[in-house]
């Protein structure tokens, strides 16, 4: 299907999901500086994070504020962090990190939500394109979904520019947008990721801007939890 500037009438769904699908981000190793924002109407923060990701196998992540003050790791399998103000750890699962947001995140939708990829396959099961003067919009046939997602693309480069989820019955929503995208080795990256997390009541920002990308050919992924560190409950 031809890149358009604005989206093409009475589309084809299952021709726009081939097209969306052959424009996807293609990568095995990344790595990036970033520039970490928090705001949750309360506390405001700003980082600098080292990120490190090695496709479906890990993501690591090295915070600083001037020194290394915490890492991440998180792979298929495990969540591990520590800290070196109060000299703690955590070991755990991915639902440490659905604890924190009201979420039911897997390892490939962090993955995924970090890159700007679609957290479901539009690819599989039943999806309808909802008629938009700006973008393609796809959002699943089923009201039958927890997290009920809804996708916005591009019409010229078929990049995902916004993803929401709506609890149904409920006003908790997750919306992540993606913008100034950077080309790399034929590539698109978000330079940009806002995440916005709204549980009923209190709405939560987290802003990653994303600088010095690239796809290395090898990584390391350094952990080691210090053996005077003092474990968590979290």
């Amino acid at each position: 299907m031809p890149p358009a500037k604005t989206p093409i009438k009475k589309i084809e769904t299952k021709e726009l999901s081939k097209s969306i699908t052959k424009n996807q981000l293609v990568y095995k190793k990344f790595r990036s500086r970033v520039k970490a924002s928090y705001d949750n109407g309360k506390r405001t923060q700003q980082i600098i994070v080292n990120l490190r990701i090695e496709k479906s196998k890990a993501i690591w992540m090295s915070a600083n504020m001037i020194v290394p003050i915490a890492k991440l790791l998180i792979t298929p399998d495990k969540v591990s962090f520590y800290e070196k103000f109060q000299k703690t750890f955590f070991e755990g699962d991915v639902s440490f990190i659905n604890r924190q947001f009201n979420t039911s995140f897997e390892f490939e939708d962090i993955q995924n939500l970090l890159m700007g990829l679609p957290l479901a396959d539009i690819n599989r099961g039943r999806w309808e394109t909802i008629s938009h003067p700006k973008y393609y919009v796809l959002t699943p046939q089923s009201n039958k979904i927890r997290f009920r997602p809804t996708f916005f693309f591009d019409p010229n480069s078929f990049l995902l520019l916004e993803q929401r989820f709506m609890v149904p019955g409920t006003q908790q929503s997750l919306t992540i947008r993606y913008s100034n995208h950077q080309k790399l080795e034929g590539e698109f990256v978000p330079g940009e990721v806002q995440i916005s997390l709204f549980d009923g009541s209190d709405l939560t920002r987290i802003i990653l801007e994303y600088t010095r990308v690239e796809f290395p050919d090898r990584i390391s992924i350094p952990f080691d939890i210090p053996v005077d560190y003092q474990p968590i409950e979290m």
